[in-house]
């Protein structure tokens, strides 16, 4: 069997579709912020060690959620062009990078020390059972910031990795509730688009269970709650003032994502939330710089 680099090039790109990679990307930022505040030293090693964790644990999440969905996924017209359902992924090459995500996860989790490890089957329960909260309640948002939450608080463990309670009394914990808050105000707003998919087969949401009315307040509670969480937490951390204009301004990102959401504009409301991702970690950056 020859070496075919085309081929193995398509591979590759279907896996990094099929897990949204670029969804990992814009997570990492966020790790690293709350690692600098967590105090401590972020050498290569950790830094690279926290990435791969990252990484890892939203590739075994990801995968399988698309494994817990599919039956959902199939007769919902907004994702069945989504890989699996569509064929482009099979389901043994799903388990394989579902299997391939977890061990990634665990060995990083090791290579950090011992609470990373011994936390990681929790970290791995909170996040594979997130498929399942929309088939049991009407609130599956608050999974999701739950699980998004872990990121900042996993970095922060990692950062302090043999003494958990001075890595939970150092976790910065208004960035913790800010980022919960965000991914589960914007997790709401995107709902918004198969709320007569969801009311017909009976899955749980807020705009499914509460309307498309109570999904805007919801949202828009939720995302200016956490608006207001990242510039405290900026505030606390004494840092300096280029960094809190550039906190400012995701801050306000944020709040004219869940103006577009409340418009109607999902698609737009929802990219805007993707650089608040992006623009947070970089005011506590250029704060931590001194800046």
């Amino acid at each position: 069997m020859s070496f075919d680099p085309e081929a193995v090039g398509a591979t590759a790109a279907r896996y990094l579709r099929f897990i949204r990679v670029e969804h990992t990307v814009f997570t990492l930022p966020m790790a690293y912020a709350a690692a600098l505040l967590s105090g401590g030293v972020l050498d290569l090693w950790k830094a690279l060690s926290i990435g791969l964790a990252v990484f890892g644990l939203r590739t075994a999440g990801m995968a399988w959620n698309n494994i817990a969905d599919y039956p959902i996924d199939k007769l919902n017209p907004r994702t069945q062009g989504r890989m699996l359902v569509s064929g482009k992924i099979t389901f043994r090459e799903a388990y394989g990078v579902f299997l391939f995500g977890a061990a990634v996860f665990l060995l990083s989790a090791a290579a950090l020390g011992p609470w990373p490890l011994l936390l990681s089957a929790p970290y791995l329960a909170v996040v594979l059972t997130y498929p399942y909260a929309k088939r049991l309640h009407c609130l599956p948002h608050l999974h999701l910031g739950a699980v998004y939450a872990l990121v900042p608080l996993g970095a922060s463990i990692a950062m302090h990795p043999y003494d958990l309670g001075e890595a939970l009394a150092k976790t910065p914990w208004l960035l913790v509730a800010a980022a919960a808050l965000w991914v589960a105000g914007f997790d709401v707003m995107y709902s918004k688009g198969d709320y007569e998919f969801d009311k017909a087969h009976r899955l749980g949401s807020i705009p499914a269970c509460f309307g498309l009315r109570s999904a805007d307040y919801a949202s828009a509670a939720m995302l200016v709650a956490s608006a207001a969480l990242y510039v405290a937490n900026y505030l606390a951390s004494g840092m300096g003032p280029v960094g809190l204009v550039v906190t400012l301004f995701g801050a306000a990102l944020e709040i004219g994502s869940a103006v577009l959401g409340a418009r109607g504009d999902l698609g737009r409301g929802f990219n805007l939330n993707l650089a608040v991702g992006l623009v947070i970690p970089l005011g506590i950056f250029v704060g931590y710089l001194g800046i």
